[in-house]
C-alpha cells in the first residue's frame, strides 16, 4: 500500500484535550443561577452550620441582597457570558426573573420551531445512499502516513455512516487548525467518486484551492480520478475548459474558489460538496450552495472556533462532529504581546532561521507593504524576503507561494491572504503587524499557520504602546496569549462571545434575551424545547435535596487553592451518574493524596443524591443518626421497591405510604462516617 512508516499500536493520549471548561469562576465574575438570575460571583466561603463546616458560594444580587449558594447545588451556577458590560444584577424575591424566563421560553419556543420545520425538510429528502467501502478506500486508508487521532476517526466514520443513508447528508466537522480535518474530506471526497459521483470542493481563497488541489493530487495519484482546480490561478481558456469537463461528467472532483458558484458551472452528476472554513462565505453565497445541494450530500469544515456555527448543530438542524484531540507530539505556540520594535523583530526571525526555519511576517495594508519590505530588508540585509497579497497577479502569487513552499525565500512579508489552511510545516514563528486590528477569531487562525509539526512554535503580536489601544483590542490580544494550549479554540470562542456580545451569533433578534439571561441557560433552555418539538421525551429527575448533619467539605489543608475547591466542587455537582463520581474520586485521591473524612463524606453525599434522585426521591435528611427519604406526592412505590429496600439494610426502618411517602431508617447504630456508604449501598439496591 505504499507504506511511509511501521504504524504502530494505537495508544490513547492526552496531550492537547480541547479546554472544555470555559466557565471555570474567578471573583468578580458574573453569574447566573437558574432559579434566582444574574448576581455577582464573591468568592467560596466556609461557614459552621449546625457546629459543621460548609462550603459555599457567595453570589450578590442587587442592592445588598446576598445568597449562600451550597455545595451540592453548584450546577445551578454558571458563568454569565452575554455581553462585556456589566449586566444588571437580579432582585433576589422579585418576580422579574421568573417573567424574564418565561418571555425568553416563549421566544425560544418560536426559533425552535423555525429550526424544527428546517430538520424535518432535510429528513424528507431523498439523496443518493453510497454503498460499502471498497477495497480501494481501504487501500487508501491505510496509506495514510499517520494515526488517526481518535476524535479524527470519530469524524470520518460518521461522514461514511451519513453517506451510506439516502437523505442528504449536512454535517459540519468542527477541530481546530491542523487537527486533520482534511483528511477528513479526502476519505469523503473518495468514497463519492468511488461511488461514481462527481465532488465540488469550495474553499474561500486561491491560495487554500491551490493547496487542496496539491493535496488531493499527491494522496490519490494512484486512482483513475481527475482532478481539476478552479480559480484565478488558472488562465480564462483552462477555466472554461475545466467548466465544459465538469458538465459533461469527465472530471471526477473539481477544487474551486466563489467561481464554482457561477452560473455557468454545471454538474453532470454532483454527489457530495464539501465546504472548507464554511465561516467565511456570506450569506448570498449560502443561499446559492443551498440550492446546489439541495439533495446532495454536505460536508462543512471549520476551524473557527465553535459557537459561531454552534447554534443549527447544537439543535439538531445538522449533525456535527468535534475534533478536539490534537495529532502526537503537537506543542502548544508561544504566544507574546510587544510594542512594534526592531530588536524583537530581528531577534525572532534570526532565532528562527537559524535553526533552518521560515517567518511569516503578516503586515495587512497592501499601500503600505512595500515600505514595511524595505524597512525589513534594511533591517535583515542577508535575509531573502519575498511579498504577497492578493491584489498581485494570480501567477506571481502562486510562484510566490511555491517558491516559499520549496524554502527559497526565509520570510514570506504577506496580508491576511494566508489565513485559510495554509500548511507551510516548515514555518515556525509568524509576526503579526498592528495585531490590535485584527479579530480574535482571526488572530487565531493566523497563529495557526505555524505549529503545525513536531516543533516549538511562535507567534508575535506586535501592537503600538498599549496606551494607545482601546479596551476591546486589549482584551482580545490577552486572551490569545492566555490561551496558547492546544485546542484552546473553545474557550476562546467564549471569551470573542464575551467581548462582541452574542448579538453577532444569532443576530438582532435573539441577542437581547441572551444577554440577559446568560448564553448558557439560553442554550439549554433552547435544547429543551427543540426536543420537545421533536417529540423526544425529556426526563427531568426531581432535583433532590440534602439536609446532612456530617461535615461534608474539602478542607484547606487537602486542597489550599480555592479555585481547585471550586472546580472540585462544580464537577461533582454536574455528575449525573455513580462512575463519574467514583472517576472524580480516584482523580482527587491522585492529586492531592489520600481523603480526610470529610472529603470522603463529600462524595458519598454525591452519590446519595444521585441514587436518590435516580428513585424520584425529593428530599434526604440525615440528622442524629436518622434519615428520612421524603418521596413526592405522585411517586407510588411497588411492592419490589419495598422489598428491595427492606432487604438492603439490617438496620430499623419504617415505612409511611400514604400521601407523601416517607421511609425513616435507624442508622444510630453505625459510625458517623458509616452512615452514607450504608445508605448509598440501600438506594442502590433498589431498581
Amino acid at each position: 500500500f505504499s507504506r511511509h512508516h511501521r504504524r504502530i499500536r494505537r495508544k490513547k493520549f492526552k496531550e492537547g484535550v480541547a479546554i472544555s471548561d470555559y466557565s471555570a469562576l474567578t471573583k468578580g465574575d458574573y453569574v447566573v443561577h437558574t432559579e434566582y438570575g444574574i448576581a455577582r460571583y464573591l468568592g467560596l466561603q466556609t461557614l459552621q452550620v449546625d457546629k459543621r463546616n460548609r462550603d459555599c458560594l457567595l453570589l450578590q444580587y442587587a442592592g445588598t441582597d446576598k445568597l449562600y449558594v451550597p455545595i451540592e447545588e453548584f450546577n445551578r451556577v454558571s458563568k454569565y457570558s452575554g455581553k462585556d458590560s456589566a449586566p444588571q444584577l437580579t432582585a433576589l424575591g422579585g418576580p422579574g426573573w421568573e417573567k424574564l424566563k418565561a418571555k425568553t421560553k416563549k421566544a425560544i419556543a418560536d426559533m425552535a420551531a423555525d429550526l424544527i420545520r428546517l430538520y424535518a425538510s432535510r429528513k424528507t429528502r431523498t439523496g443518493h445512499g453510497f454503498g460499502e467501502d471498497s477495497v480501494w478506500l481501504k487501500q487508501l486508508e491505510a496509506s495514510f502516513p499517520y494515526d488517526e487521532t481518535p476524535d479524527q476517526q470519530k469524524a470520518i466514520d460518521d461522514v461514511k455512516r451519513d453517506m451510506s443513508i439516502e437523505n442528504p447528508m449536512d454535517r459540519l466537522v468542527c477541530g481546530d487548525v491542523g487537527y486533520g480535518k482534511t483528511e477528513v474530506a479526502i476519505r469523503a471526497a473518495f468514497k463519492a467518486m468511488d461511488g461514481g459521483k462527481q465532488v465540488a470542493l469550495l474553499v474561500p481563497t486561491t491560495i487554500l484551492a491551490q493547496q487542496h488541489y496539491n493535496t488531493f493530487v499527491e494522496r490519490l495519484r494512484d486512482y483513475p480520478f481527475r482532478i481539476e482546480l478552479l480559480s484565478r490561478f488558472r488562465s480564462r481558456a483552462e477555466q472554461l475548459e475545466t467548466v465544459k469537463k465538469v458538465a459533461h461528467g469527465t472530471v471526477d472532483l473539481v477544487i474551486g474558489t466563489h467561481r464554482l458558484l457561477s452560473k455557468d458551472v454545471q454538474f453532470a452528476k454532483l454527489g457530495l460538496l464539501v465546504i472548507d472554513e464554511e465561516h467565511r462565505f456570506g450569506v448570498k453565497h449560502k443561499e446559492k450552495l443551498r440550492e446546489l445541494a439541495a439533495t446532495v450530500d454536505t460536508l462543512a469544515m471549520t476551524a473557527t472556533p465553535i459557537p459561531r456555527t454552534l447554534q443549527m448543530s447544537l439543535m439538531g438542524a445538522r449533525d456535527m462532529s468535534l475534533i478536539n484531540t490534537s495529532p502526537k507530539d503537537r506543542l502548544p505556540i508561544i504566544t507574546e504581546i510587544a510594542e512594534f520594535d526592531p530588536a524583537v523583530i530581528s531577534t525572532s526571525i534570526l532565532r528562527e532561521l537559524e535553526r533552518g526555519g521560515q517567518v511569516f511576517f503578516v503586515h495587512n495594508r497592501v499601500q503600505t507593504i512595500e515600505a514595511m519590505h524595505e524597512y525589513l530588508k534594511k533591517l535583515l540585509p542577508n535575509t531573502e524576503i519575498a511579498v504577497a497579497h492578493g491584489q498581485m497577479h494570480e501567477r506571481t502569487l502562486e510562484g510566490i507561494m511555491l517558491a516559499f513552499l520549496a524554502k527559497r525565500f526565509d520570510v514570506l512579508l504577506c496580508t491576511s491572504i494566508i489565513e485559510s489552511g495554509l500548511d507551510i510545516p516548515n514555518a515556525n514563528t509568524i509576526i503579526l503587524n498592528r495585531a490590535d486590528r485584527f479579530g480574535l477569531a482571526q488572530l487565531y487562525q493566523l497563529r495557526g499557520r505555524v505549529g503545525r509539526s513536531a516543533r516549538r512554535a511562535y507567534a508575535y503580536l506586535l501592537t503600538p504602546p498599549m496606551r494607545m489601544l482601546n479596551r476591546d483590542a486589549i482584551k482580545r490580544l490577552r486572551a490569545l496569549e492566555a490561551h496558547s494550549d492546544l485546542g484552546a479554540g473553545f474557550a476562546l470562542a467564549m471569551r470573542d462571545l464575551e467581548i462582541r456580545g452574542a448579538g453577532t451569533i444569532l443576530g438582532p433578534k435573539q441577542s437581547g434575551f441572551i444577554e440577559e439571561v446568560g448564553y448558557d441557560l439560553y442554550n439549554r433552555l433552547l435544547e429543551e424545547a427543540v426536543a420537545e418539538l421533536k417529540g423526544e421525551e425529556i426526563q427531568r429527575l426531581p432535583e433532590t435535596k440534602l439536609e446532612i448533619d456530617i461535615e461534608t467539605y474539602l478542607a484547606d489543608d487537602y486542597i489550599n487553592d480555592r479555585q481547585q475547591k471550586v472546580d472540585v466542587y462544580r464537577r461533582l455537582a454536574d455528575a449525573r451518574n455513580l462512575d463519574e463520581v467514583e472517576r472524580i474520586r480516584d482523580e482527587v485521591t491522585d492529586r492531592f493524596g489520600r481523603m480526610p473524612q470529610s472529603a470522603t463524606n463529600l462524595i458519598e453525599a454525591t452519590a446519595v443524591k444521585i441514587a436518590a434522585s435516580l428513585l424520584e426521591i425529593e428530599k434526604v435528611k440525615v440528622k442524629g443518626g436518622r434519615v428520612n427519604l421524603f418521596f413526592g406526592e405522585q411517586r407510588r412505590l411497588t411492592r419490589p421497591e419495598v422489598e428491595a429496600l427492606r432487604q438492603g439494610t439490617d438496620q430499623p426502618m419504617e415505612f409511611s405510604l400514604l400521601g407523601h411517602p416517607r421511609i425513616d431508617i435507624d442508622l444510630s447504630r453505625l459510625s458517623e462516617g458509616d452512615r452514607l456508604p450504608h445508605l448509598r449501598g440501600v438506594l442502590g439496591k433498589v431498581g
